[in-house]
C-alpha cells in the first residue's frame, strides 16, 4: 500500500474520517522557506465545511499543527509533519449499514483490499476528509511557488449543468486577469461569472433537500512555469498533474488545454504557432496545447480541467448488497454528507497541482527554486 507521492519533493498522508486526526509529511523543502500560517489558514477555509446547505453538515475546525520542520515560521530543512484533528464526528451513523455496500463509495473494493480489516467509520481512508491534509502540505508549497512567481489557480467551470466562464487560453494577459479576478474573492466559491453563483448555490440545496448530489467541473490554470519542466513520457508535465488530480476523491476525468475537443480539429487547427516577443521569448499565438509539448512545459499558462461526479453519499434509498450475509439488501445511507463537493474541492485542487508542479521544479532546480525564487531562472538563459 503505497500513501506517498513524489520524488523529489514529496507528500504521505495518513489517517481517517473518524479517527484521531488526519495528517501529512512532507519532505524535500529546504532549510529557511517562509511558511505563511495566515495563508495556510485561508487555503484550509477554502476547504472547509461550513453547514450552510452547500457542504456537510460536519464542519471542523481544521487548525494545522505543525509537529516538526517548521521553527519561527521557516522550513528547518528535515521532514514537515503537519496534523489535524476530528473534532466533530459521529461513527454511530455508520454502524447499523456498516456491512452494506454503498454504491459509488470504496466499501467494495476497502473488503477486496484489506479483507475486513479496513476502517468503514465515515468511509475510513477513503473519505474526502483526508483531503484537509493534502491542502494542509500542498498549501506550504504554494506559498512557495507564489514566491517563485508561479500562480495557479482553480475556479467552477461548471455545477449541476450550469456553466461559469471559462478561462481564457488564448490570451495570457486576460487569463491573467481572471486569475486575479479569483484572488480577490473574499470566501471559497470560486467563479468568474458572478451571475452563476446563486443558480449554482440553488442548485445544490435543491439537490441536497431532494436527498441527491450533484457534480460539476473544476478548471486550473498555472501561470509562471518556466519552459522545460517536466520529461518526455513517465515524469511528464500531463501525467504528474493527473496523478495528482485522480487522487482527489470523485475526479473521473481530466483534460488538457482543448483536451478532448482534439478529437473534432484538424493538426492545422490544433497546433500552435510559434513567435518570437520583442524581449527576444518564444511564444505560441494561440495555447490548444495547454503550454505543453512532448510532456514538457513551453513557458505558456497550463490550463486543465477536472470532471467531478455527484457525491455518492445520498440519501435515496439504493439497492446494494449485504457483504457479509452475501445476499442484495436495500440501503438507505445515514451520517452527514455533501450534496455537492466541487466548492470545496477546487481548492484541493490547486493544492495538488502545487505538489505536481514542486515536484517538477525539484527535479530540475534542486532547492533553488525555493532558496532563490527570484533568480533560479537565470540557469534557463
Amino acid at each position: 500500500m503505497k500513501n506517498t507521492f513524489g520524488s523529489d519533493l514529496s507528500l504521505t498522508i495518513f489517517g481517517e474520517s473518524h479517527g484521531r486526526a488526519i495528517g501529512a509529511v512532507l519532505d524535500g523543502m529546504a532549510a529557511g522557506v517562509p511558511v505563511d500560517e495566515a495563508f495556510l489558514a485561508a487555503c484550509m477555509d477554502k476547504r472547509r465545511a461550513r453547514g450552510d446547505g452547500l457542504s456537510t453538515p460536519r464542519v471542523e475546525a481544521d487548525a494545522v499543527q505543525f509537529l516538526s520542520g517548521v521553527v519561527n515560521g521557516h522550513t528547518t530543512g528535515t521532514a514537515i509533519a503537519l496534523m489535524i484533528e476530528n473534532q466533530n464526528t459521529r461513527s454511530g451513523d455508520y454502524a447499523k449499514t456498516a456491512d452494506l455496500l454503498r454504491p459509488g463509495h470504496a466499501d467494495y473494493t476497502a473488503y477486496a483490499k484489506y479483507h475486513g480489516f479496513q476502517d468503514a467509520r465515515g468511509g475510513g481512508h477513503f473519505s474526502g476528509r483526508v483531503t484537509a491534509a493534502l491542502v494542509a502540505g500542498g498549501a506550504i508549497v504554494l506559498g512557495a511557488l507564489n514566491r517563485a512567481g508561479i500562480d495557479i489557480t482553480t475556479h467552477i467551470a461548471e455545477c449541476a449543468g450550469i456553466a461559469d466562464t471559462r478561462f481564457s487560453l488564448d490570451d495570457a494577459a486576460a487569463l491573467a486577469a481572471q486569475v486575479g479576478t479569483l484572488a480577490s474573492k473574499p470566501e471559497g466559491f470560486a467563479v468568474l461569472d458572478a451571475a452563476v453563483e446563486e443558480p449554482m448555490k440553488t442548485a445544490i440545496r435543491t439537490a441536497g433537500a431532494d436527498g441527491d448530489s450533484v457534480g460539476g467541473m473544476l478548471e486550473t490554470a498555472i501561470l509562471g512555469l518556466p519552459a522545460g519542466i517536466g520529461e518526455p513520457y513517465f515524469d511528464s508535465v500531463e501525467s504528474e498533474i493527473a496523478h495528482l488530480a485522480f487522487s482527489v476523491p470523485a475526479v473521473k476525468g481530466i483534460e488538457f488545454g482543448n483536451g478532448f475537443g482534439f478529437a473534432g480539429m484538424r493538426g492545422s487547427e490544433a497546433n500552435d504557432a510559434f513567435r518570437m516577443t520583442p524581449e527576444g521569448c518564444v511564444v505560441t499565438a494561440t495555447n490548444h496545447n495547454a503550454g505543453i509539448n512532448g510532456g514538457i512545459a513551453n513557458g505558456m499558462p497550463v490550463v486543465f480541467r477536472t470532471v467531478v461526479k455527484p457525491t455518492p453519499s445520498i440519501y435515496k434509498q439504493q439497492e446494494t448488497v449485504d457483504y457479509l450475509a452475501k445476499k442484495d439488501a436495500q440501503l438507505s445511507i445515514q451520517g452527514r454528507h455533501d450534496p455537492c463537493i466541487v466548492p470545496r474541492a477546487a481548492i484541493v485542487q490547486t493544492c495538488a497541482a502545487a505538489l505536481a508542479v514542486g515536484d517538477l521544479l525539484t527535479a530540475r532546480y534542486g532547492e533553488r527554486w525555493m532558496t532563490h525564487p527570484t533568480s533560479f531562472r537565470k540557469e534557463d538563459a
